[in-house]
């Protein structure tokens, strides 16, 4: 794969797909530009370097048709002061009109397209879509990891017409951490597994099992694997469908000597509310209570074996962190990875909120910014988007 490091951009145009699906409040102000500042590095590479760059991304779930709220619009004067620079924004990502002001744009400069999903070619990896966006200029980085599991036109399909393609930093970085680090993991190697369902975490499982020496389950997908092993969940979430298959998971860890750790007690309420009344139970969940956190021994005991490891992969969070009261196992586990030597890495999605949220994120090797994309590089597959700027 070329390295953006290695390519001198002077007089070139770079169109870049960025991940710019940033959360905006009923103000359309940006709440977490994370993923603004990500992709910071490597438009700043190309601009230094002499070159031009031309902006791609979505923005929320528009339905194949212009939709005021979905607009990139909305990015343009936060983009600017970020960088630096007075970003231009074009009507929309391909067109006579859009062509024009590539065409004018000159060293220095940065051009933002509308967003990608306001045509719905964009999602089904239209080639004549593709080719469109390809012809705005000399160069393709991709610096979505965000979107790279997605077969789309901007992420995969634009790279078969062009000849010069590359990964930015951000993507390089996701690729190191998620791919090389996980491949070749310094042991202890510790999981962290949470999150609502087991279905979402099903194949990461599989894979980990085969890699990891410890794996640390929590949130409510803990008590489809508790109710696997006969324990009473009462109104805790649970899958009943995959009760056999959580049972395989487990066995499976075994064979593999891997130390499968479930929460040995819980906080359970009497209903799904930040005030409801709580117990401190443990691995029995009450008739009519739901578990909504780890206890405080699982807490202590994951923050423990977290502390002996060299190599740490983070995905989903321990229980209801979004309410305070069933924040305190995301948090201790949050701790338990910020206070520790290992190479910590953060898997997309709920646990980067938890990160965030915590104030920790600057103690840990990575955070990555792709929910779906992390899952699925975790799982071991070969990601379209990463695929297309290898060839």
């Amino acid at each position: 794969m070329a390295a953006i490091d290695s390519f001198n951009f002077s007089g070139k145009k770079a169109i870049i797909r960025v991940d710019f699906n940033v959360p905006l409040n009923d103000k359309f102000e940006i709440t977490d530009d994370t993923r603004i500042r990500a992709a910071v590095p490597t438009i700043q590479k190309i601009l230094k370097d002499g070159g031009a760059v031309i902006l791609m991304s979505h923005l929320g779930r528009p339905k194949d048709a212009y939709d005021e709220k979905f607009s990139l619009k909305h990015v343009v004067a936060h983009l600017s002061s970020t960088l630096g620079v007075d970003v231009k924004f074009a009507p929309d990502c391909i067109g006579e009109e859009v062509k024009a002001m590539t065409t004018e744009l000159k060293a220095g400069e940065v051009l933002l397209l509308e967003n990608l999903r306001f045509h719905k070619e964009e999602k089904k990896g239209d080639e004549g879509f593709a080719k469109q966006l390809a012809e705005l200029a000399d160069v393709y980085v991709n610096d979505a990891f965000g979107t790279a599991h997605r077969a789309h036109a901007s992420t995969t399909i634009i790279a078969n017409f062009m000849e010069e393609k590359m990964a930015g930093y951000l993507l390089e970085k996701e690729i190191k951490f998620l791919g090389n680090t996980v491949e070749n993991a310094e042991k202890p190697f510790v999981a962290i597994v949470g999150g609502a369902k087991v279905s979402g975490k099903l194949e990461v499982l599989k894979t980990l099992i085969q890699k990891v020496d410890t794996i640390l389950i929590g949130g409510g997908m803990a008590y489809t694997f508790l109710k696997a092993q006969g324990h009473e969940i009462g109104n805790s979430l649970v899958e009943e469908d995959l009760v056999e298959t959580a049972r395989q998971i487990l066995v499976d860890a075994e064979k593999n000597g891997v130390n499968f750790m479930l929460p040995v007690d819980n906080l359970a309420a009497d209903k799904f509310d930040n005030d409801a009344d709580i117990q401190e139970v443990g691995v029995e969940i009450p008739v009519g209570r739901m578990a909504l956190d780890i206890g405080p021994k699982t807490a202590k005991a994951y923050a423990a074996e977290i502390a002996k490891a060299k190599t740490v992969v983070w995905n989903g969070p321990m229980g209801c962190f979004e309410m305070p009261n069933f924040a305190n196992g995301t948090f201790t586990v949050c701790q338990a990875v910020a206070d520790s030597s290992a190479v910590s890495i953060i898997g997309g999605g709920d646990s980067v909120s938890a990160v965030n949220k915590s104030g920790l994120a600057d103690k840990m090797s990575h955070i990555s910014t792709g929910g779906g994309a992390s899952l699925e590089f975790l799982e071991g597959k070969v990601l379209p988007g990463v695929k297309a700027i290898q060839g």
